[in-house]
Formats: C-alpha cells, sequence, structure tokens
C-alpha cells in the first residue's frame, strides 16, 4: 500500500486546504507550488469579497409558524432551497418544515423572491419501517448550470426532474440518528417521490469512514463534466463533529466515497470548530464555490470554501456572515443553510437562509444591495 501522509493545514495565515489525505508525491508537489489545487490566502480572500457586505430584510421571509393549511403543527422551518422550472418566471422555494414528529417538505412560490405563497406539501414521510419515516429533505436538485449568476432551472434527465434527499427513519424529534440520503424524481417539479426504494448512503456501507461513522446529513448535487457529485456532511460522535465529505455517480443512483474524505475539515478554535455542513457548491468563473455553515464560538456563520477540481477544497477562515447581525435579533444564535439566487433584474444576490433568534427558526434574507421600497 501507498504511502499517505494526512494533510490537514497548510499555513498560509489560516487558509486550509481541506483535501482529507494525500499521496507523499502529491504532498511534496504542493509543497513546492506544483499542485495546481493550491488556493492562496490572497486568492481566497478576492474570491470572498463579492460575497460580503450584505444588507438585511427585516423579518423571515417565511416564519417558524408558517400556518400551512393542513399542517397548522408545523413548528419551526429549515434548509430552504429557490429553484425555477424550465419557461416559467416563477420563483419556487423549498423548505422543511419540523411538526414535532419530524421533517416534511413542502413548496411555496413567489414572484419578487420576497413574498411567499401557495405553501403544500412537496414530500412527506415515507412508510413506516423505511429509512425516510422520519421525513424528507429535499432540495439537492439536478440543475441545468450550476453558474453562480445562472438561472436555477430544474434540469429533466429521462423525462423526470430529480433531487437527492435526507431523510431519517424515526419519528418522535428532531433529526433522530443515523440519517441516510435518498433520491426522489419529479414529473412537475411540485410534488416528489422516491427513485429508489433503498437508500444511497447511510452508516451501514462497508466503505464508511470513521469520520461519518454515526449520522449521515444532507446531500448537495453537481453535475459535471459527465459525473455527478454529492457533497454531503455527517458526524462522528462522542465529539459530534461534523464535516464533509464526497461521493460520485455516473447515474444518480449507485454512489462511490471519495477515497480522501472528508474534503473539508474543521477547525480547532475557529469559526467552523465544531461543524463543517450543508455545502452548496457553484461555478464562479475559473473555479468553485462552496457555501458551507461552521459551527464555532459558540454560532452557526455562513462560511465559504473554494476549490479549482471539486476534491481540494480552501476554505475562507472569516465568515461571509456571522450569526447576531441581524439588527433585530432574528439570527442572534444561528444563521447557516442557505441558498444563493441571482435576481437579472436588479443584478442582486439573495441569500435565503435559516435564521434562529428571537423569532425562531425561520426563512431569513439577506440581499448584496438595498432592496427598493
Amino acid at each position: 500500500m501507498k504511502h499517505v501522509a494526512q494533510l490537514l493545514t497548510i499555513t498560509l495565515s489560516g487558509v486550509y486546504l481541506a483535501g482529507g489525505t494525500v499521496e507523499a508525491t502529491e504532498q511534496k508537489k504542493l509543497s513546492s507550488g506544483k499542485l495546481s489545487a493550491r488556493i492562496d490566502e490572497n486568492t481566497v480572500k478576492t474570491w470572498s469579497a463579492p460575497f460580503r457586505g450584505w444588507h438585511y430584510h427585516p423579518d423571515h421571509v417565511i416564519p417558524a409558524k408558517p400556518n400551512i393549511k393542513g399542517f397548522e403543527n408545523v413548528i419551526s422551518i429549515d434548509v430552504p432551497t429557490v429553484f425555477q422550472l424550465p419557461g416559467d418566471k416563477t420563483w419556487y422555494m423549498t423548505f422543511i418544515g419540523y411538526d414535532g414528529k419530524g421533517y416534511q417538505s413542502f413548496v411555496a412560490e413567489s414572484d419578487d423572491l420576497l413574498n411567499w405563497t401557495n405553501m403544500r406539501l412537496a414530500m412527506g414521510f415515507g412508510k413506516k419501517g423505511e429509512f425516510d419515516f422520519g421525513g424528507c429533505v429535499l432540495g439537492a436538485y439536478l440543475y441545468e448550470d450550476y453558474g453562480i449568476k445562472a438561472r436555477r432551472t430544474l434540469k429533466k434527465k429521462d423525462g423526470k426532474y430529480w433531487s437527492l434527499y435526507g431523510s431519517y427513519a424515526k419519528q418522535g424529534a428532531y433529526e433522530i440518528d443515523p440519517g441516510y440520503e435518498g433520491v426522489a424524481a419529479s414529473d412537475d417539479g411540485m410534488k416528489w417521490k422516491r427513485a429508489k426504494d433503498q437508500y444511497i448512503l447511510s452508516i451501514h456501507e462497508p466503505d464508511v469512514g470513521e469520520w461519518e461513522k454515526d449520522c449521515i446529513y444532507m446531500p448537495w448535487l453537481v453535475e459535471h463534466e459527465g459525473q455527478y457529485f454529492n457533497f454531503y456532511n455527517a458526524k462522528k460522535m462522542p465529539e459530534w463533529i461534523e464535516q464533509i465529505g464526497l461521493a460520485t455517480s455516473s447515474d444518480l443512483l449507485d454512489w462511490t466515497r471519495h477515497p480522501q474524505n472528508p474534503v473539508l475539515r474543521v477547525r480547532p478554535g475557529g469559526f467552523d470548530d465544531k461543524f463543517c455542513a450543508d455545502g452548496k457548491v457553484f461555478r464562479d468563473g475559473d473555479h468553485w464555490v462552496m457555501f458551507y455553515f461552521g459551527v464555532g464560538r459558540g454560532h452557526a456563520h455562513i462560511m465559504a470554501a473554494y476549490s479549482r477540481d471539486l476534491y481540494h477544497w480552501g476554505a475562507d477562515p472569516e465568515p461571509l456572515y456571522r450569526a447576531g447581525g441581524h439588527p433585530s435579533g432574528l439570527d442572534k444564535q444561528h444563521a447557516h443553510k442557505i441558498s444563493l439566487v441571482w435576481n437579472p433584474e436588479n443584478e442582486t444576490y439573495y441569500m435565503f437562509y435559516n435564521a434562529v433568534g428571537d423569532k425562531g427558526r425561520g426563512i431569513g434574507l439577506i440581499t448584496s444591495k438595498p432592496l427598493k421600497p
């Protein structure tokens, strides 16, 4: 077996190349500056700059208790994901609602990205005894284009729209271990159902790593050069450390873990000291950006990491947005789980996020420019 060296950090004023393990020959290239995956501190700062200086929307765009018809017992909201359908100007958002038993995925619609209406069920609880009986978390959609400013249009494959989803096998509490991932399909982008009866990722496969041995959480799907990439966060106990791994597939149904997982690791003492989780990956010019949330220093914050090849990632040590920034206390506890879209009409980024604070757990919004009244 080849010698494998553990690569945790590069000393670049706190910039990490979190690529898991690399062979010794690659490490030599890295130290000599010959490995193209290397991302230096100045480059990270430059790539982060467009995603700083946010402006606040005054309140949740979807409150903690949205009063969805037939689901009035939903008491907290999480995981926003905005998308559009081919030839349709309407914006849609899926999100999950927790009702004391488990998660279900809902969908809402909007003409202006501010006012969200017509909330209804998109994918509910699975059957008892199944891996998604405790609920389904949609949002890892197959898009036509993963460009940072591209329209978030769902893509059809084999005549259907596709999404990976997170799930839990048990009801009765919030995120009961061990967690699973499945794959779902839809004819219209509104109502979703399983596309494969078996889960696609769990802690039960023989190649599960020590870092992910206790729970599998949310996926994120990217299609690039004929291959599918699933960026997912997972947990190790008893420390409760969450990090981000990668699995790949040629058909969306069967997945193989990357041998150098996790591809993004926690950083002791940093804003992602405990968690690197819920990565959302897009193409930005000549590189990839991953928006994720870090848990450290008592709160969850919106962070970013960058890559040239989807395998090796350099993370910015400073959050793009820190929890507690909202003047009303809307995100006093946590700011995480983002959905970023570009609105070409006003040339503005809209970053939807889970804002947890004085008004409970709902969907907040920050924008790259102030919005006109």
